[in-house]
């Protein structure tokens, strides 16, 4: 009897775009679309802007890097906390590399989040460092995707 706990989640993408001519050719429609869930507040999104969307909008492939970085972030904290380990801040300048092929289609070939965690005086900078490969491991974005996700993660101790 298998202990694995399935958990379901439900999006809603709204196209937004039309024009007024829908999508009688490639440049008639714009690539906006609100991307909803129940209870939290719209999140706009469009296309990169290689792609004729919307710069100032979320683009599946910063949604994607966003994910995973978010993903290693909640889980580096909650083990820190069990490690009683304190960290005061954390940011994290994740990247990703998407190649387009000659098709039209493409992929992320590789991804890198660069976290940096903020620890409190006299914090334990090596199991902080440690415990990125453990949020790493867990992580279920990252066990989600088809590419290599590297950890380039950088500890600082305040004070």
């Amino acid at each position: 009897m298998s202990h694995d706990k399935q958990h379901s989640y439900a999006t809603r993408t709204e196209w937004t775009g039309n024009l007024g001519e829908g999508t009688t050719n490639y440049r008639a429609y714009s690539r906006d679309h609100v991307i909803t869930a129940v209870g939290r507040p719209g999140l706009l999104g469009s296309s990169d802007q290689a792609f004729r969307g919307d710069a100032s909008r979320w683009n599946p492939e910063d949604l994607l890097m966003a994910s995973l970085s978010s993903c290693h972030m909640l889980w580096y904290l909650h083990l820190c906390a069990q490690a009683k380990i304190i960290v005061l801040a954390y940011h994290d300048d994740a990247v990703g590399t998407m190649v387009e092929d000659a098709g039209g289609g493409g992929r992320f070939t590789h991804a890198v989040l660069r976290p940096v965690a903020t620890l409190a005086a006299g914090g334990n900078a090596a199991l902080a460092t440690a415990l990125h490969e453990e949020a790493h491991r867990l992580c279920f974005i990252a066990n989600s995707v088809n590419f290599p996700v590297a950890i380039e993660p950088a500890v600082l101790v305040a004070g």
